[in-house]
């Protein structure tokens, strides 16, 4: 969910995805939910995490033990990775680093806040147990198309979900090991929507409109929550976009992709018929700090979710470099939340990012950090340690984006051994046939292009997947994904498809 093209800004706010009306590209993308602060009091608080050297229950209360005894609060506890979020003054993480049993302890954020978050009433972190019954303000700015009635899918054609759309050129030649006609062997790629109800795909981002026509049955309310300040609230709604937050639609955009219904109306996910656990990362300060994406991690993998999609970086560093102590630290909470949901049988799956950059050589990042309100960002020459979360933490399938001629586009990061594999992402400046058009809030549909539309081809890729074989794991599945991506492969295009520096493993095709 990152800007393509942006211009350079001095502002903190930084949008992440891009957006067109007709042939126009109006750039642009971030997105929220708002999260009340306690106010009133004369403190300044950042939230920290901190992590136990061991990384279950006992390590977490060890850690909460820390933060009570160095004058911190603790505001979330996180059991299954030894962890916690605790708030505190400034000078906290000099008071815990070097402690016996302190593993790593980290801001996640540059500017305080008045106060830690208020209680949430009945949202304790009950694993398996859910309670339930997504920066600039909301101007309405988003572009918006009529509804395309499942005719713009160029993309799902692209990877073997339809049927080739008569009259266009061929978007890819067929394997030469398929069929030409990809009807004749669409039946056996495509599990039906019985099958696919008994999987769950989790979506992190913005939040989601489950009352969009084409997502309403798809939303699993048990297991979506909003983790828009590092807690899991699992109240009705929660998991939805804030419309007080501009461009909040994204999250509705992505989970279209993944699995909105085939119905004759709107558009056609890869998926249609899994279940979709909505859950909102951001808060009022349009950020996906590192507690929310732990938490949101957490959350999916202890619902029951076979793939996360996370179409975003983490704030406020848009790269990660280990030698900076707080960084270090959330690298660590996010590769223990990744690492745990793996272990749980999810695919994680992430963008690779929009910047146009190898993510294998130095490169400079003027946009950090981003969370700041005032002055210009650090301008910083970073290094290959420096990484994308949670793109670049290990076993993470991370995309890049192919137009729909499976060019790679100008805007997508690159980097061999970076990019697992590619998947239609669009060209924002070819107009609404060239960009991937998908659900918006309030029942619309908006034409976006960016890294973010091909995570989430490969989310509801690993859906069909794991529909058609229940009893396969993660690593089984992302094989698998890798071998048709490979088959996918054709050598007709300029580039040539084996370039595994933009196409990783080859171009996204439906597993048989």
């Amino acid at each position: 969910m990152e800007q393509v093209n942006q211009a350079p800004d001095s502002t903190p706010r930084r949008r992440r995805s891009v957006r067109m009306l007709g042939a126009t590209l109006l750039s642009g993308l971030l997105i929220g939910g708002a999260v009340p602060y306690v106010t009133g009091t004369d403190g300044s608080y950042l939230s920290y995490l901190v992590l136990d050297e061991r990384t279950d229950a006992e390590g977490a209360a060890h850690a909460a033990d820390r933060v009570r005894s160095a004058g911190g609060q603790v505001v979330q506890e996180y059991p299954q990775i030894g962890a916690v979020l605790a708030y505190a003054g400034g000078r906290f993480a000099e008071k815990l680093r070097g402690r016996p049993g302190t593993a790593a302890v980290g801001a996640t954020r540059t500017v305080p806040v008045p106060s830690p978050p208020r209680p949430l009433a009945g949202t304790a972190f009950d694993p398996g147990r859910p309670t339930a019954d997504a920066v600039e303000r909301h101007d309405d700015s988003t572009a918006t198309v009529p509804d395309p009635g499942e005719h713009s899918d160029w993309n799902l054609a692209m990877i073997g979900a339809v049927e080739r759309p008569a009259g266009h050129a061929a978007l890819l030649h067929p394997p030469l090991d398929r069929p030409a006609d990809r009807s004749a062997d669409r039946t056996g790629a495509v599990p039906t929507a019985q099958q696919l109800a008994q999987v769950t795909v989790a979506v992190l981002d913005s939040g989601v409109d489950d009352t969009h026509p084409d997502l309403r049955a798809a939303v699993d309310p048990a297991a979506s929550a909003s983790c828009a300040d590092g807690r899991p609230d699992s109240r009705s709604g929660a998991w939805r976009p804030d419309a007080a937050i501009n461009e909040s639609g994204h999250g509705t955009h992505v989970a279209g992709i993944v699995g909105a219904a085939r119905d004759g109306h709107g558009v056609t996910g890869v998926a249609p018929g899994v279940r979709i656990a909505a859950v909102r990362l951001l808060g009022s300060l349009g950020q996906y700090y590192a507690e929310n994406i732990v938490c949101g991690m957490l959350w999916a993998a202890d619902h029951g979710a076979r793939a996360i999609n996370d179409s975003y970086f983490a704030d406020p560093w848009k790269y990660n470099c280990p030698e900076d102590a707080d960084q270090a630290a959330l690298i660590a909470a996010v590769g223990r939340a990744v690492a745990y949901a793996q272990r749980k049988g999810a695919v994680v799956v992430a963008s690779a990012g929009n910047d146009g950059q190898d993510l294998t050589a130095a490169r400079p990042d003027h946009r950090s950090p981003n969370d700041r309100t005032t002055g210009p960002p650090q301008d910083r020459e970073l290094g290959t340690e420096c990484i994308r979360l949670p793109g670049e933490l290990p076993g993470v399938v991370t995309v890049g984006a192919v137009d729909r001629n499976g060019l790679p586009a100008s805007y997508s990061n690159y980097g061999r051994g970076r990019i697992s594999l590619a998947a239609p992402g669009g060209d924002p400046d070819s107009g609404t046939d060239g960009a991937v058009v998908s659900d918006w809030p309030d029942g619309k549909y908006a034409a976006l292009a960016g890294t973010s539309m091909s995570a989430a081809h490969v989310t509801g890729a690993v859906a069909v997947t794991a529909a058609q074989h229940p009893d396969w794991g993660p690593e089984k599945i992302t094989a698998a994904l890798a071998r048709a991506a490979d088959g996918n492969c054709v050598q007709t295009l300029p580039v040539g498809c084996q370039d595994h520096d933009y196409y990783g493993a080859g171009i996204l095709a439906l597993p048989h």
